[in-house]
């Protein structure tokens, strides 16, 4: 009888897999066995045959009851290192590998199997702590600054009016900068909770739309830099969150302005087929090595010396992989020989994803990120 509230207590004999493999070979052995004595006694009738081969049949199972539960116990040893390996994982310990050198058999394929999953769980927190230490970074600037000119200016008894408006507009800049991250952030992290799931909104929209709006926004900046424009917009229907469809299409363009030259080109085209819409950005600029390409990706990445220092957070390249992944797309980057990069997102097409009905497209802000 069990009182409430206090546990069940445990049977003192656990039904481990060893056990019950022990166990069943034991039966098989008894009733294989006890089928030959039996069989022995019909054929030769006499009760001496009988007793001696049950007698044999004791023994022979008691041996290979024992032999089995040895045999057991070192088929399933390798199981009992992975158990000893996940309980002393964590986060400080997630080089720990079961490495398995037995033979090419089931729990070798687990193991293998367990070893894999240890590396993506130490990249993926690897990650993390990264992107952790660089948002803690490129959050604690901004605000060093804030507090610096606040204090000089404060401490400053012959500080006049002129002195305190320096100060609001250096405060000013910083704290927009920290806006900027701060969206960048929820926008980054809104797109990777979406990636290989389903949308939360899924409508008809045009990569044009986001490419108009982005064009329009950055055109002061294109006309500073004295950029030599090319497009090429024919319709690229998709279905997909428009908002975030925006974001990318202004990250690429934003991006392909900011880290431009001088007198430099931008091209931005657009097509379709009937399987996919396509977005094509590319632009003149600094060399990448190609082999560089894949951590332009990674968050705050400016993609090198270059980079270093310019304006945005460096999770433009990183917000457009995840609302790629997000839609169903791929993302691909070539960095040109004459310097600079050409991007190219890939997109199912508007009649290849079901649409979810009801939803309203929301123009996103073109914010510099």
């Amino acid at each position: 009888m069990t009182v409430y509230g206090q546990q069940r207590r445990r049977p003192r004999i656990r039904r481990t897999l060893r056990l019950r493999l022990t166990l069943l070979n034991g039966v098989l052995l008894v009733g294989t066995g006890a089928i030959l004595v039996l069989a022995a006694w019909l054929l030769s009738g006499q009760l001496d045959v009988l007793v001696e081969g049950l007698i044999a049949l004791l023994v022979t199972t008691v041996v290979g009851i024992a032999g089995a539960y040895a045999l057991a116990g070192r088929a399933l040893r390798p199981l009992h290192q992975v158990t000893a390996t996940a309980q002393r994982l964590s986060e400080q310990t997630l080089d720990q590998r079961i490495r398995y050198t037995g033979g090419d058999d089931e729990v070798a394929e687990l193991a293998a199997t367990f070893d894999a999953m240890l590396d993506r769980l130490g990249a993926a927190f690897e990650t993390q702590r990264r992107f952790v230490a660089n948002a803690s970074h490129e959050l604690r600037t901004p605000l060093a600054v804030m507090r610096t000119e606040i204090d000089v200016t404060l401490a400053d008894p012959d500080a006049d009016i002129a002195e305190f408006r320096r100060m609001a507009t250096v405060v000013r800049d910083a704290s927009e900068r920290a806006n900027r991250l701060v969206d960048a952030l929820l926008v980054l992290a809104r797109s990777e909770a979406q990636s290989g799931r389903r949308l939360v909104r899924k409508v008809h929209t045009d990569l044009v739309s986001g490419v108009t709006a982005a064009m329009s926004a950055m055109e002061r900046e294109i006309g500073r830099l004295g950029l030599s424009v090319e497009t090429s917009l024919e319709p690229a229907p998709v279905v997909g969150d428009p908002s975030l469809l925006d974001r990318l299409a202004g990250n690429l363009i934003e991006n392909a302005v900011r880290y431009n030259h001088l007198n430099g080109r931008l091209w931005v085209r657009t097509s379709a087929d009937a399987r996919h819409a396509r977005l094509v950005v590319g632009n003149t600029g600094f060399e990448v090595d190609q082999a560089d390409v894949p951590g332009l990706f990674e968050p705050f990445r400016r993609g090198g010396r270059e980079r270093t220092g310019a304006r945005g957070s460096g999770l433009g390249l990183s917000i457009v992989r995840a609302v790629c992944d997000a839609h169903g797309g791929t993302v691909s980057v070539v960095a040109l020989d004459e310097g600079g990069l050409e991007v190219t997102v890939t997109l199912p097409a508007a009649g290849t994803t079901p649409v979810a009905t009801g939803s309203a497209p929301v123009p996103a802000s073109q914010e510099e990120l």
